[in-house]
């Protein structure tokens, strides 16, 4: 059975970039959301003096992220001059396609690196 991906970026919002990022990721939100419905989760969250950005997604499987970073990977490198992505970390199992596709977006928006984090125990409630 496959299990629930879930993926957590945070990113450092670049001096004076921040209301153009706001619109930007509420964009591309929108995008996700009409051409990806296989998705449970997409949020973006900015810390209280707007000097980070978090995404988090949660997928239902692996084969989500891989449809996610084909279709919406074209659309990041919008980002590059908005922010510095610091991090990635994945919890449960992406494929190896996948990782290199992370690995490829850190490389276009930041200095991070890739994290994944195998489940070991637990479970989820999620409708069929």
């Amino acid at each position: 059975m496959s299990q629930p991906l879930v993926y957590i970026d945070t990113s450092d919002v670049r001096e004076g970039a921040l209301e153009e990022l706001k619109g930007a990721i509420k964009e591309l939100t929108g995008f996700v959301e009409s051409h990806e419905p296989q998705i449970v989760s997409y949020a973006a969250y900015f810390s209280r003096d707007g000097s980070q950005m978090t995404v988090i997604q949660v997928h239902p499987d692996s084969a989500s992220l891989d449809l996610h970073m084909e279709v919406a990977g074209s659309r990041f490198g919008r980002f590059a001059n908005l922010l510095t992505l610091s991090s990635i970390r994945i919890f449960g199992e992406p494929s190896a396609r996948a990782i290199r596709q992370l690995e490829d977006k850190v490389r276009l928006l930041g200095t991070g690196e890739v994290t994944v984090h195998p489940l070991h125990a637990g479970f989820g409630h999620f409708e069929a």
